[in-house]
């Protein structure tokens, strides 16, 4: 079975806490086992890569009772089912969610924006702050990444959009800008002096790997809006560097390559990277070619060093 959402946590892990202290470290293989999940799902990451999933889903199942007043959490990093949470274990709940927990006040004014900030004595409830969904199945952290993964997939697809609505020499003034940006060529104008004039059958530029040029990278730029590069293509390049005595070349496309394409530069005695549409533009993403940030956004966790007294 895939990873259980957090609410499908919530029971399992106020059981676990109801036996004493404990870790979400430590509850992670004792759930899985209870949920029969395989090495592969145990494993999985969170979409940065960061985090296991099963992990952030279990921390966000004990954040949520906590804020029930279900858990207390009598020491770092450690927690334990309260008082009101061996109550509600009484009555034998067949399932533990956010639509129950909203039955507590605490988690009432935590969900929905509560009543005001510490030491705001008899301010007005904010009715302004947007409400979440109760049937949400994916934590807050999971909703934001899914979000800025969609975000980034519209950003690939309008970047290699607009390459295509330009010139092929625009395509060019692209790659040469992409590859001084990953510290290629030196500088803008050095490498725009060999990008694009090489003139060799195969090769449609030349840049410097280093700044001092003790090495040469040759380029092939193929401006596709459908179809796949092949390998009589990629061998064509081939065949060109061989002729050049060169040793390095990367083949780029707004397209992608064929799995023949894919295989035959694998065993090699020259190394040649394939650049395909989405690597491209997620390239032009990460060095901030053709794009620029709209908003920047600040997540921050609590810092538990700063709370620890020195005994």
């Amino acid at each position: 079975m895939a990873v259980p959402d957090y609410q499908m946590l919530m029971l399992p892990v106020l059981r676990h806490s109801a036996l004493g202290e404990t870790r979400v470290p430590d509850l992670e293989d004792q759930i899985a086992d209870e949920f029969g999940l395989t090495t592969e799902e145990r494993d999985q990451l969170l979409p940065s890569g960061r985090q296991k999933i099963l992990h952030n889903r279990i921390h966000w199942a004990k954040f949520y009772m906590g804020k029930a007043g279900l858990i207390d959490s009598p020491r770092r990093g450690r927690f334990i089912a309260s008082e009101a949470g061996r109550a509600l274990l009484a009555r034998n709940p067949e399932r533990i969610d956010v639509e129950l927990l909203l039955e507590y006040p605490s988690f009432r004014d935590f969900y929905r924006g509560g009543a005001g900030t510490v030491g705001e004595v008899g301010s007005a409830p904010d009715t302004s702050l947007p409400t979440s969904e109760p049937t949400s199945a994916i934590t807050p952290e999971e909703q934001i990444e899914a979000a800025y993964l969609a975000l980034q997939s519209a950003l690939r697809s309008e970047l290699l959009q607009r390459i295509l609505q330009n010139s092929p020499s625009f395509f060019e003034h692209v790659i040469v800008d992409l590859l001084v940006a990953m510290g290629y060529g030196g500088s803008r104008r050095s490498a725009a002096t060999q990008l694009g004039r090489s003139g060799d059958g195969g090769v449609d530029g030349v840049i410097n790997e280093d700044r001092l040029g003790l090495d040469r990278v040759y380029i092939q730029a193929k401006r596709y809006s459908q179809g796949s590069v092949g390998r009589p293509e990629v061998q064509g390049f081939v065949g060109s560097l061989v002729g050049l005595g060169a040793t390095k070349g990367v083949f780029v496309t707004t397209s992608s390559f064929s799995q023949q394409a894919k295989d035959f530069v694998q065993h090699l005695a020259q190394r040649v990277i394939l650049i395909d549409g989405q690597r491209l533009a997620d390239l032009m993403i990460e060095h901030n070619v053709g794009v620029r940030v709209s908003r920047a956004v600040e997540f921050k966790r609590l810092d538990e060093d700063f709370f620890t007294e020195d005994e």
